[in-house]
């Protein structure tokens, strides 16, 4: 199977985060990328495609503003890594705002999520790696891998959050759609609800999104990821939310993810984007799933039993002594 990596990639490395009521190390490291590379024997660099498939699925404005944060960040004479702490209210009325704090507060969601001065050329080309393994399946590989550092899936079309600022899945979903797949949909098997590409399809019906997930009324993101999430509009019925409680297994995992393949095999989709996180791991230091390093290759086997072009994104998972082994696994019983 073909992997996708550029090495710009590991330049995002915020210093701490918000956690829980105090400031840690920041969970979403650089050397997350090296243990998965160390375990698969490394990846291609992917081409440069450009804005045009980003903008396709983020609004203008808000790339605007990641490209171009952290030079405000210390134009205003702010030291460090950007942060924000102060947020609109639900319902607030939009104003124009241009100082950078209410800015952040614009297009973010969360404090964990610092901005540093490499953040737009890691997600950036975290986005092009995307895109190049979609294109790999598009030209007729069966399947390819791509290693999002930073991760996607809490991105929305102008919002990040989560350790994520562009949302790959989405980049590679909508890029398949624009190559002529008339239906693709999205398997999220991270602990976290994917809640950005949730919104960003969640009044479309081309596009599928299933997520299995820690039940969101006991973990991040909270405000997404419940079951009665069903979509909208032209989009109702093409959001499926499997949530699952904490300390969860492979049984119950498999038994939801069997659910979810049933449902899009019904939508009938062409093309399958899978945003495959390995913070279900039982060691994940920030989750609290019970899966062991052999079973991502039996819950990899049920998916590829699918028999759809897949896509494979890196989301999550912070168990960086495991995580290389980890995602090799998985990748072995695809």
């Amino acid at each position: 199977m073909r992997a996708f990596f550029d090495s710009r990639q590991r330049r995002h490395a915020p210093a701490r985060e918000l956690h829980n009521g105090g400031f840690t190390d920041y969970a979403e490291t650089p050397a997350r990328a090296q243990s998965i590379l160390a375990a698969i024997g490394g990846a291609e660099a992917p081409e440069d495609r450009g804005l045009g498939p980003i903008l396709a699925v983020h609004d203008a404005g808000y790339v605007e503003f990641l490209q171009t944060l952290a030079e405000r960040w210390a134009a205003a004479g702010r030291p460090g890594d950007a942060i924000g702490y102060v947020w609109p209210v639900v319902g607030r009325r939009p104003l124009r705002l241009d100082r950078i704090d209410a800015l952040i507060g614009r297009y973010s969601f969360d404090a964990s999520t610092p901005i540093t001065a490499d953040t737009w050329t890691s997600a950036y080309w975290s986005a092009q790696s995307a895109l190049a393994a979609t294109h790999a399946v598009l030209d007729g590989d069966r399947a390819a891998f791509t290693l999002c550092r930073p991760p996607g899936h809490h991105a929305g079309a102008d919002y990040y959050g989560g350790y994520c600022h562009l949302n790959a899945a989405a980049v590679a979903a909508q890029a398949a759609r624009n190559a002529g797949k008339a239906k693709v949909a999205i398997l999220d098997i991270d602990y976290h609800h994917g809640n950005g590409t949730q919104d960003i399809f969640w009044a479309r019906g081309d596009v599928f999104y299933a997520s299995l997930h820690a039940d969101p009324a006991t973990d991040y993101p909270f405000y997404w990821g419940h079951a009665d999430e069903v979509g909208e509009g032209d989009g109702r019925g093409a959001t499926l939310n499997l949530p699952l409680p904490q300390g969860a297994t492979l049984d119950a995992f498999r038994r939801a993810q069997g659910r979810a393949l049933e449902a899009i095999a019904a939508f009938g989709a062409k093309l399958l984007i899978v945003s495959f996180g390995a913070d279900t791991y039982i060691g994940d230091p920030i989750s609290a799933f019970r899966i062991e390093t052999p079973d991502y290759a039996i819950f990899a086997r049920d998916i590829a039993a699918a028999g759809l072009p897949t896509v494979i994104v890196m989301e999550g998972g912070y168990a960086v002594d495991a995580l290389g082994a980890n995602v090799a696994s998985f990748l072995s019983g695809f």
